[in-house]
Protein backbone atom coordinates (compact mmCIF):
# COMPACT_ATOMS: atom_id res chain seq x y z
CA UNK A 1 0.00 0.00 0.00
CA UNK A 2 1.54 3.57 -0.69
CA UNK A 3 0.47 6.51 0.89
CA UNK A 4 1.72 10.20 -0.59
CA UNK A 5 1.86 13.20 0.70
CA UNK A 6 3.85 16.59 0.04
CA UNK A 7 5.24 16.39 3.61
CA UNK A 8 5.82 13.24 5.40
CA UNK A 9 6.63 13.97 9.25
CA UNK A 10 8.31 11.75 11.76
CA UNK A 11 7.95 11.98 15.06
CA UNK A 12 4.93 13.66 17.00
CA UNK A 13 6.45 15.56 20.20
CA UNK A 14 6.65 19.19 20.23
CA UNK A 15 8.69 19.61 17.20
CA UNK A 16 6.48 17.32 14.99
CA UNK A 17 2.87 18.52 15.80
CA UNK A 18 4.59 22.12 15.72
CA UNK A 19 5.58 21.65 12.04
CA UNK A 20 1.97 19.94 11.04
CA UNK A 21 0.45 22.85 12.11
CA UNK A 22 2.27 25.19 10.00
CA UNK A 23 2.51 22.71 6.66
CA UNK A 24 -1.19 22.05 6.88
CA UNK A 25 -2.10 25.71 7.19
CA UNK A 26 -0.39 26.25 3.71
CA UNK A 27 -2.72 23.76 2.64
CA UNK A 28 0.06 20.82 2.15
CA UNK A 29 -0.87 17.66 2.40
CA UNK A 30 0.83 16.35 5.40
CA UNK A 31 1.33 12.60 7.26
CA UNK A 32 2.62 12.95 10.48
CA UNK A 33 3.73 9.36 11.71
CA UNK A 34 3.37 9.65 15.62
CA UNK A 35 5.89 6.43 16.30
CA UNK A 36 6.06 4.18 18.80
CA UNK A 37 6.25 6.97 21.96
CA UNK A 38 3.43 9.00 20.49
CA UNK A 39 3.73 12.34 21.91
CA UNK A 40 7.52 12.16 22.46
CA UNK A 41 9.25 12.68 25.84
CA UNK A 42 6.64 14.54 27.06
CA UNK A 43 4.08 12.20 27.66
CA UNK A 44 5.96 10.53 30.30
CA UNK A 45 6.47 13.98 31.78
CA UNK A 46 4.29 15.00 34.78
CA UNK A 47 4.20 18.69 35.43
CA UNK A 48 5.32 21.35 32.88
CA UNK A 49 5.37 25.08 34.00
CA UNK A 50 7.52 26.06 32.09
CA UNK A 51 5.84 26.47 28.21
CA UNK A 52 4.59 29.46 27.65
CA UNK A 53 0.85 30.27 27.33
CA UNK A 54 0.76 27.38 30.31
CA UNK A 55 0.91 28.47 33.72
CA UNK A 56 0.55 24.71 34.69
CA UNK A 57 -0.09 21.59 32.38
CA UNK A 58 1.08 18.13 32.77
CA UNK A 59 3.31 16.74 29.65
CA UNK A 60 0.56 14.22 28.18
CA UNK A 61 -2.13 17.11 27.78
CA UNK A 62 -0.26 19.70 26.46
CA UNK A 63 1.02 17.07 23.46
CA UNK A 64 -2.68 16.13 23.18
CA UNK A 65 -3.12 20.00 23.17
CA UNK A 66 -0.98 20.62 20.15
CA UNK A 67 -1.89 17.36 18.82
CA UNK A 68 -5.81 18.05 18.05
CA UNK A 69 -4.57 21.32 16.99
CA UNK A 70 -2.65 19.77 13.81
CA UNK A 71 -5.41 17.18 13.58
CA UNK A 72 -7.96 20.58 13.28
CA UNK A 73 -6.04 22.24 10.72
CA UNK A 74 -5.65 18.69 8.61
CA UNK A 75 -2.88 16.71 9.50
CA UNK A 76 -3.24 13.14 8.74
CA UNK A 77 -1.81 11.44 11.61
CA UNK A 78 -0.81 7.79 11.50
CA UNK A 79 -0.65 5.70 14.85
CA UNK A 80 2.57 3.86 12.61
CA UNK A 81 6.71 3.90 13.26
CA UNK A 82 9.00 4.07 10.46
CA UNK A 83 11.31 1.24 10.65
CA UNK A 84 13.37 1.68 6.92
CA UNK A 85 13.79 4.63 4.84
CA UNK A 86 15.04 5.80 1.43
CA UNK A 87 16.47 9.45 0.90
CA UNK A 88 18.05 9.18 -2.02
CA UNK A 89 16.10 10.58 -4.67
CA UNK A 90 12.51 11.84 -4.84
CA UNK A 91 9.80 11.41 -4.02
CA UNK A 92 11.25 10.26 -0.82
CA UNK A 93 10.28 6.84 0.95
CA UNK A 94 9.49 5.52 3.95
CA UNK A 95 8.14 1.91 5.17
CA UNK A 96 6.24 1.73 8.60
CA UNK A 97 4.07 -1.33 9.71
CA UNK A 98 2.58 -3.87 7.29
CA UNK A 99 4.76 -2.83 4.69
CA UNK A 100 2.91 0.39 4.56
CA UNK A 101 5.13 2.66 2.24
CA UNK A 102 4.96 6.62 2.43
CA UNK A 103 5.91 8.78 -0.12
CA UNK A 104 6.75 12.43 0.19
CA UNK A 105 8.11 15.35 -1.55
CA UNK A 106 9.81 16.70 1.58
CA UNK A 107 10.63 14.90 5.00
CA UNK A 108 11.19 16.77 8.35
CA UNK A 109 12.43 14.38 11.04
CA UNK A 110 11.02 15.09 14.46
CA UNK A 111 12.14 11.67 15.61
CA UNK A 112 13.51 13.13 19.03
CA UNK A 113 15.88 11.74 21.93
CA UNK A 114 15.83 9.22 24.02
CA UNK A 115 17.34 9.96 27.94
CA UNK A 116 19.53 6.79 28.86
CA UNK A 117 18.86 4.94 31.79
CA UNK A 118 20.30 2.97 34.56
CA UNK A 119 17.59 -0.07 33.80
CA UNK A 120 16.49 -0.46 37.31
CA UNK A 121 13.19 -1.29 38.29
CA UNK A 122 12.74 2.15 40.62
CA UNK A 123 13.09 4.51 37.29
CA UNK A 124 9.95 3.26 35.69
CA UNK A 125 8.38 2.89 39.06
CA UNK A 126 9.09 6.73 40.13
CA UNK A 127 9.54 8.45 36.38
CA UNK A 128 7.75 11.46 37.00
CA UNK A 129 7.61 10.83 40.87
CA UNK A 130 10.98 11.99 41.94
CA UNK A 131 13.35 10.22 38.98
CA UNK A 132 13.79 12.71 36.01
CA UNK A 133 16.45 12.93 33.12
CA UNK A 134 15.98 16.52 32.75
CA UNK A 135 17.19 19.02 35.74
CA UNK A 136 16.15 22.46 33.92
CA UNK A 137 12.79 20.71 33.43
CA UNK A 138 11.50 19.38 36.74
CA UNK A 139 14.50 20.81 39.10
CA UNK A 140 11.57 23.44 40.58
CA UNK A 141 9.93 21.08 41.77
CA UNK A 142 12.73 19.91 44.10
CA UNK A 143 13.30 23.74 45.86
CA UNK A 144 14.96 23.12 49.42
CA UNK A 145 15.02 19.57 49.06
CA UNK A 146 18.10 16.50 48.60
CA UNK A 147 18.60 15.21 45.47
CA UNK A 148 21.12 13.26 43.71
CA UNK A 149 22.67 13.08 40.00
CA UNK A 150 23.63 10.09 38.55
CA UNK A 151 26.64 10.68 36.10
CA UNK A 152 30.12 12.14 36.30
CA UNK A 153 30.85 13.75 32.41
CA UNK A 154 29.07 17.59 31.24
CA UNK A 155 25.54 16.30 31.02
CA UNK A 156 25.57 15.41 34.73
CA UNK A 157 27.85 18.27 36.30
CA UNK A 158 25.78 20.72 34.35
CA UNK A 159 22.62 19.81 36.33
CA UNK A 160 24.36 19.38 39.68
CA UNK A 161 25.33 23.17 38.90
CA UNK A 162 21.67 24.19 37.77
CA UNK A 163 19.90 22.18 40.65
CA UNK A 164 22.44 23.59 43.47
CA UNK A 165 20.76 27.21 43.00
CA UNK A 166 17.19 25.57 43.97
CA UNK A 167 17.78 22.69 46.23
CA UNK A 168 19.08 21.73 49.95
CA UNK A 169 21.60 19.46 49.26
CA UNK A 170 23.00 17.62 45.83
CA UNK A 171 24.81 14.60 45.20
CA UNK A 172 26.76 13.66 42.60
CA UNK A 173 26.53 9.42 41.91
CA UNK A 174 29.75 8.40 40.25
CA UNK A 175 31.48 5.06 39.21
CA UNK A 176 34.58 6.65 37.96
CA UNK A 177 37.68 7.93 39.90
CA UNK A 178 37.46 11.40 38.45
CA UNK A 179 34.38 13.79 36.64
CA UNK A 180 34.91 13.43 33.01
CA UNK A 181 33.58 16.87 32.49
CA UNK A 182 35.18 20.08 31.05
CA UNK A 183 37.45 21.64 33.09
CA UNK A 184 35.48 24.69 33.52
CA UNK A 185 32.86 22.84 34.75
CA UNK A 186 34.57 21.23 37.56
CA UNK A 187 35.63 24.54 38.66
CA UNK A 188 32.24 26.08 38.91
CA UNK A 189 31.22 22.30 40.55
CA UNK A 190 33.63 22.68 43.62
CA UNK A 191 33.08 26.39 44.65
CA UNK A 192 29.56 25.31 45.15
CA UNK A 193 29.15 24.38 48.95
CA UNK A 194 25.99 22.67 48.69
CA UNK A 195 27.38 19.57 46.17
CA UNK A 196 29.19 16.78 47.04
CA UNK A 197 30.47 13.99 44.99
CA UNK A 198 30.59 10.07 45.69
CA UNK A 199 33.15 8.76 43.28
CA UNK A 200 32.92 4.52 42.93
CA UNK A 201 29.89 4.56 43.84
CA UNK A 202 26.57 3.40 41.62
CA UNK A 203 22.59 3.40 42.14
CA UNK A 204 21.06 0.05 42.84
CA UNK A 205 17.57 0.80 43.81
CA UNK A 206 15.20 3.68 45.32
CA UNK A 207 13.02 3.61 47.97
CA UNK A 208 10.08 5.29 48.31
CA UNK A 209 6.06 4.96 48.39
CA UNK A 210 3.55 4.96 46.09
CA UNK A 211 0.49 6.56 47.90
CA UNK A 212 1.61 9.63 47.33
CA UNK A 213 3.69 8.39 45.23
CA UNK A 214 7.55 9.63 45.74
CA UNK A 215 10.51 9.06 47.03
CA UNK A 216 12.57 9.19 50.26
CA UNK A 217 16.39 7.62 49.88
CA UNK A 218 18.40 6.00 47.34
CA UNK A 219 20.59 3.15 48.12
CA UNK A 220 24.39 3.29 46.78
CA UNK A 221 26.49 0.41 46.17
CA UNK A 222 30.42 0.82 46.73
CA UNK A 223 32.49 -0.63 43.86
CA UNK A 224 35.41 -1.05 45.83
CA UNK A 225 34.04 -2.79 48.91
CA UNK A 226 30.78 -3.73 47.84
CA UNK A 227 29.00 -2.40 50.89
CA UNK A 228 25.67 -0.62 50.28
CA UNK A 229 24.50 2.30 52.06
CA UNK A 230 21.12 4.18 51.94
CA UNK A 231 20.94 8.06 51.26
CA UNK A 232 18.27 10.21 52.41
CA UNK A 233 17.29 12.50 49.08
CA UNK A 234 13.93 13.07 47.25
CA UNK A 235 14.50 13.35 43.62
CA UNK A 236 16.95 11.16 41.57
CA UNK A 237 18.12 12.81 38.25
CA UNK A 238 19.86 10.21 35.47
CA UNK A 239 21.87 12.29 33.83
CA UNK A 240 24.25 9.70 31.81
CA UNK A 241 23.25 11.42 28.16
CA UNK A 242 20.87 10.64 25.41
CA UNK A 243 20.67 8.64 22.42
CA UNK A 244 18.78 10.48 19.47
CA UNK A 245 16.87 8.16 17.65
CA UNK A 246 18.10 8.38 14.27
CA UNK A 247 19.11 4.48 13.59
CA UNK A 248 17.46 4.43 10.16
CA UNK A 249 18.99 7.55 8.87
CA UNK A 250 22.50 6.41 8.98
CA UNK A 251 24.34 6.50 5.63
CA UNK A 252 21.57 8.52 4.64
CA UNK A 253 22.38 12.12 6.07
CA UNK A 254 25.39 13.24 7.54
CA UNK A 255 25.48 12.39 11.46
CA UNK A 256 27.53 13.37 14.31
CA UNK A 257 29.60 11.07 16.44
CA UNK A 258 26.91 10.63 18.84
CA UNK A 259 24.50 10.56 16.46
CA UNK A 260 22.62 13.15 15.98
CA UNK A 261 21.62 14.87 12.51
CA UNK A 262 24.08 17.30 10.98
CA UNK A 263 22.33 20.67 10.17
CA UNK A 264 24.00 23.64 8.53
CA UNK A 265 24.05 26.33 10.07
CA UNK A 266 23.80 25.12 13.79
CA UNK A 267 20.36 25.39 15.26
CA UNK A 268 18.95 25.76 11.52
CA UNK A 269 16.58 22.64 10.24
CA UNK A 270 18.92 21.98 6.68
CA UNK A 271 20.10 18.80 6.70
CA UNK A 272 22.55 17.09 4.26
CA UNK A 273 19.95 16.41 2.11
CA UNK A 274 18.10 19.02 -0.10
CA UNK A 275 14.15 18.72 0.94
CA UNK A 276 14.55 16.83 4.34
CA UNK A 277 14.74 18.96 7.32
CA UNK A 278 15.39 18.09 11.46
CA UNK A 279 13.51 19.55 14.35
CA UNK A 280 13.86 18.84 17.81
CA UNK A 281 15.94 16.46 20.15
CA UNK A 282 17.15 15.06 17.07
CA UNK A 283 19.75 17.64 15.94
CA UNK A 284 20.12 19.89 19.57
CA UNK A 285 21.71 18.10 22.21
CA UNK A 286 22.05 21.92 24.21
CA UNK A 287 19.00 23.10 24.86
CA UNK A 288 16.46 19.63 24.92
CA UNK A 289 13.49 21.82 25.83
CA UNK A 290 10.10 21.53 24.53
CA UNK A 291 9.79 25.43 23.28
CA UNK A 292 12.80 25.27 21.65
CA UNK A 293 11.75 21.91 19.82
CA UNK A 294 8.62 23.41 18.76
CA UNK A 295 10.34 26.74 17.64
CA UNK A 296 12.60 24.34 15.65
CA UNK A 297 9.52 22.61 14.04
CA UNK A 298 8.29 26.12 13.39
CA UNK A 299 11.30 26.48 10.97
CA UNK A 300 11.37 23.41 9.83
CA UNK A 301 8.28 23.78 8.21
CA UNK A 302 8.66 27.36 6.80
CA UNK A 303 11.88 25.73 4.98
CA UNK A 304 9.78 22.95 3.84
CA UNK A 305 7.14 25.61 2.66
CA UNK A 306 9.69 27.10 0.56
CA UNK A 307 11.12 24.00 -0.57
CA UNK A 308 7.89 22.79 -2.18
CA UNK A 309 6.91 26.80 -3.26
Amino acid sequence: MIHKSSVLIIGSGPAGYTSAIYTTRQMLKTTLISGIQPGGQLSITTDVENFPGFKEVQGPDLMEKMKEQALSCGADIKSDHIHKIDLSSTPFRAWGGGEIEYQADSVIIASGASAKWLGIDAEKRFLGFGVSACATCDGFFFSDKEVIVIGGANTAVEEAIYLAKLCKKVTIVYRGVELRSEQILKDRLSSLKNVEVLYRKVLVDLKGEDNPKRISAAFIKDLDTNNTTELACEGCFVAIGHRPNTEIFKNQLDLDAAGYILVKPEFSPFTSKKGVFAAGDVQDKVYRQAVTAAGSGCMAALEAIRYLG
